[in-house]
């Protein structure tokens, strides 16, 4: 890229980092309490709510692990993004509208670990503290992914090193985050949904007008038996197993645990809103995820004779990046415009970073300091709100650390972040929206065992010096879900029913009697 080329790129992230910040600014005069910092009052209209859950939910994964993923193994991983689609609408339909009113019902919850608390009536805390360390622990790990992908990013295009990179993407989600709480969260992700939405869509329908000589050609030139690698069966050139299939599929049991994606849910200001909301989501879901796994094929074909993670060259997961790289800057000579789509994988990063950093200070200040260690006294909500911000500092440089590696896969690290969710958080929503009978007992056995079953699945050499996933193949959430479940099922039938005023408030939330 040319001197001119890159000075016009970067006056495109600076614009775009310049409006992030003057949000944050903004919504910093309006939020005043800890509940407008971490729920915003409940006044989420729907395309705000739609947009802002669906770019927080996707991050840099869309748009870099997904089409990496595609373009190094072939469109036997489009089951991923099957899955998380299935997973997307079934949340929607099933999840949002109930987890509303039960969280409107169960005392007004603020968090998610706040309505465990309520929902079960749990006086000892246990709930808060367990979801608490499962929060922290987990969002380390999503938050590092995030910032990685924003490191490698910067890297690629201007050539910064990537701990520099990484730096100052992180200075920048901390900063809007930090000032606005969530109401700058939720306006920032709804314009990077946008701006992500756009990027998908134009930049592979420009790219495949400069494709010559057929996409089978091409293919076959990079490398890669075309129809190998444009069956959905096979992957990486292999036949791709049931057992395979399944594990992509199981991606979508992780949306009902998701803290970032749940919370939009419970923030909606009204049940038209939300109604409004569901089809906005699962229509973006729906183009989005097809778009991506469309630049993982097309990627293959048009960046030729470039071979993305070949020696020297480029990881697979920058394929997006180099794609518009090569339009804007080579093809099409508009490098401001193709800053502002390269804004998109920014955008994605950060919509997820900073909904991450907001859960995981809300989880730390909010439930276990105001719930468990300052429990049952009066606390100062000038001093939590103080609190959630240096919270919000304290695990992104946490994070940070963990990204450090330039080597870290974002497939990878997203992987293990949202198999830890699903299956610690994923059961206890759904039966507690669900099932009468299950109680506080069942629900801690869920989330200790869920949570317990994918660090052991993921991290711990059990086979022979590999871990269970590297030695089945099987993803972590697919087994820590349904151990999860099934804890949460056995321990509440085997323990005390719930009291008659925990049986009432289902009813209740269940009637649409909360607002």
């Amino acid at each position: 890229m040319d001197g001119q080329s890159l000075f016009l790129v970067l006056a495109a992230f600076g614009a775009y980092l310049i409006l992030m910040i003057g949000i944050g600014v903004y919504f910093s005069t309006r939020t005043q309490n800890s509940s407008e910092y971490f729920l915003g009052g409940r006044g989420l209209g729907g395309w705000v709510a739609a947009l802002s859950a669906q770019a927080s939910d996707m991050s840099g994964w869309l748009l870099m692990g997904l089409p990496g993923a595609i373009y190094i193994s072939g469109t036997g991983q489009i089951w991923i993004a099957v899955g998380l689609l299935i997973g997307t609408a079934l949340n929607w339909i099933f999840i949002a509208s109930r987890l509303r009113r039960y969280t409107i019902r169960a005392n007004n919850s603020v968090t998610l670990p706040q309505y465990f608390k309520n929902r079960f009536h749990d006086d000892s805390n246990s709930l808060l503290a367990i979801s608490s360390v499962i929060i922290v622990i987990f969002f380390l790990v999503y938050t590092a992914s995030s910032l990685a992908a924003g490191g490698k990013l910067f890297y690629t295009i201007f050539g910064i090193d990537y701990r520099v990179a990484l730096s100052i993407g992180m200075a920048v989600i901390l900063l809007y985050t930090v000032l606005g709480g969530f109401l700058a969260v939720c306006v920032t992700d709804f314009i990077q949904g946008t701006l992500m939405l756009i990027g998908l869509m134009v930049v592979p329908i420009l790219a495949w007008t400069f494709i010559s000589g057929g996409l089978g050609g091409k293919l076959a030139e990079s490398g890669v038996n075309a129809q190998a690698f444009l069956s959905p069966f096979m992957n990486d050139g292999k036949p791709l197993s049931f057992i395979g299939i399944l594990s992509q599929l199981a991606w979508g049991l992780g949306y009902c645990g998701m803290p970032h994606i749940l919370i939009r849910f419970m923030a909606v200001k009204n049940e038209k809103e939300l109604n409004s909301a569901k089809s906005i989501g699962i229509i973006w879901c729906t183009i989005s995820l097809g778009f991506a796994c469309f630049i993982g094929v097309l990627g293959r074909a048009y960046l030729m004779p470039t071979i993305l993670g070949a020696t020297g060259a480029a990881s697979s997961e920058n394929v997006f990046i180099e794609m518009i790289l090569k339009l804007f800057t080579t093809d099409i000579y508009l490098p401001f415009i193709g800053g502002l789509f390269l804004c998109g994988i920014l955008a994605a990063i950060m919509s997820t970073a900073d909904s991450q950093l907001l859960v995981t200070a809300s989880a730390i200040a909010e439930d276990f300091y105001k719930g468990v260690i300052r429990r049952n006294k009066d606390e100062d909500d000038r001093k939590v709100l103080r609190i959630s911000k240096i919270t919000v500092f304290v695990v992104a440089v946490l994070a940070y650390l963990i990204a450090l590696n330039p080597e870290s896969s974002v497939m990878a690290l997203v992987s293990d972040a949202w198999a830890g969710f699903g299956s610690a958080f994923g059961p206890v929503v759904l039966l507690s929206l669900y099932w009468k009978r299950a109680n506080l007992p069942g629900a801690a056995a869920c989330m200790a065992g869920g949570a317990l079953t994918v660090i052991l699945w993921d991290y711990i050499p059990l086979a022979g010096g590999q871990t269970l996933s590297n030695s089945t193949g099987i993803y972590s959430l697919l087994v820590g879900f349904f151990v999860g479940l099934v804890l949460m099922v056995v321990v509440s039938l085997m323990t005390k029913a719930p009291d008659a005023s925990i049986v009432r408030e289902f009813e209740e939330a269940v009637e649409n009697k909360a607002e």
